[in-house]
């Protein structure tokens, strides 16, 4: 599996988490588990963003390449 599709598909999974996280902690009261919560959706999506970037980064790297067989 390519780094930057297990990075979104991590990403996402702690976004997921965060969020649970994050309603349980307001259901009981639980400020400090709220406040994980919020911390792991947040990491988590800026993980997805790296596999995002990863990937633009990969797709610039082959139109290079191409242009380079071209030229």
């Amino acid at each position: 599996m390519k780094t930057s599709t297990k990075d979104k598909i991590e990403g996402g999974f702690h976004e997921v988490k965060g969020t649970i996280k994050e309603e349980v902690g307001k259901v009981t009261n639980d400020r400090n588990l709220k406040t994980e919560g919020k911390a792991e959706k947040k990491a988590g999506k800026v993980q997805q963003r790296i596999g995002h970037a990863k990937e633009a980064v990969a797709n610039l790297k082959g139109q290079l390449a191409e242009l380079k067989k071209v030229g």
